[in-house]
């Protein structure tokens, strides 16, 4: 059994393909088929098996995937380690963050480190809170942000930032079409939240989750409309096409511009924060440990809110 024959199986259990498998490991399809067929030898059970055009995992390769992606995350994460430890200033750091935190949050931090640490490698997969603390289990990534991490005891939360969750609604626009200055927060009624469409993230999403919890809670079932990121939902808010709950992160520019008003309601904006999480009982690799240093101390005033450490790990 090799760290290849454990590659080939892991990307072929991914894509359901040999021929995609070998372009994502750019290699010839029969090497991805010899690597399968002696693993499969090696191991004296099927992994695989055909359907239609494609391969489904066989009950055993189901199994098999899931530790041969562990062993394949603690190799890399090894390597990573390994490499940072004499000059953490020039190692790799591997991020994931869900959406919002990825795409409105994480950016000028991102941009200090580089700034500080100009020869560092940083490696960011942006997706849904299922697809981060998966990437966080296998150890495919070094350190996840998002909210609030599975209650499993696999994971620690290492530091914390504010992230109020606000419902906002269009304003008013001028004549010309340019928006008009910021505005208060709409004070509005049980009635008004029931009646209006409700622009909600895809399933999976940590936002569309909280806001059916919100539903719940209000004891309302208004009409929602799914849109598969933030930005889409941004412009179709603007649009009139509804209002929506999201992280103030995400609508901060449009708030202050008044493109966007604040929605208030009695126990709202939500408060949530978001969290930057490890492994837990494991120590960072010594380059990811300097990004989350940056992430609490930082060298550039200029961002407003950081991180907070703690030292409690998450239930």
């Amino acid at each position: 059994m090799t760290l290849s024959q454990l590659r080939a199986f892991v990307t072929v259990a991914g894509t359901g393909s040999v021929r995609q498998a070998a372009a994502r490991l750019v290699v010839s399809q029969p090497a991805v088929s010899a690597a399968l067929s002696a693993l499969q030898q090696d191991l004296g059970v099927p992994l695989v098996a055909r359907q239609g055009r494609g391969l489904v995992l066989t009950p055993a390769g189901e199994v098999f995937a899931r530790y041969a992606r562990q062993v394949l995350g603690l190799v890399e994460e090894a390597r990573v380690a390994a490499a940072g430890q004499l000059h953490p200033e020039r190692g790799r750091v591997r991020l994931a963050a869900v959406t919002t935190a990825g795409e409105h949050v994480l950016p000028p931090f991102l941009a200090d480190f580089r700034s500080r640490f100009p020869e560092a490698e940083v490696e960011l997969e942006v997706g849904n809170r299922n697809r981060v603390w998966e990437l966080l289990g296998f150890r495919e990534v070094d350190l996840a942000i998002g909210g609030r991490p599975p209650g499993d005891g696999r994971f620690s939360t290492l530091a914390t930032r504010a992230n109020p969750l606000v419902i906002v609604a269009p304003t008013g626009q001028r004549g010309d079409g340019e928006p008009v200055q910021a505005v208060s927060p709409h004070e509005v009624s049980l009635a008004e939240l029931t009646t209006q469409v409700w622009l909600v993230r895809e399933p999976g999403s940590g936002t569309r989750s909280t806001a059916e919890e919100l539903f719940e809670d209000l004891g309302i079932a208004p009409p929602t409309l799914t849109l598969g990121s933030n930005g889409a939902i941004r412009e179709s808010v603007r649009a009139g096409l509804g209002v929506t709950l999201i992280s103030r992160d995400a609508v901060a520019r449009e708030l202050s511009r008044g493109v966007l008003e604040e929605w208030r309601y009695p126990a709202l904006p939500l408060q949530r924060r978001w969290h930057a999480v490890g492994l837990a009982g494991e120590d960072l690799t010594p380059t990811a440990a300097l990004f989350l240093a940056g992430l609490v101390d930082g060298f550039d005033d200029d961002i407003a809110e950081r991180f907070s450490p703690t030292a409690v790990a998450s239930p």
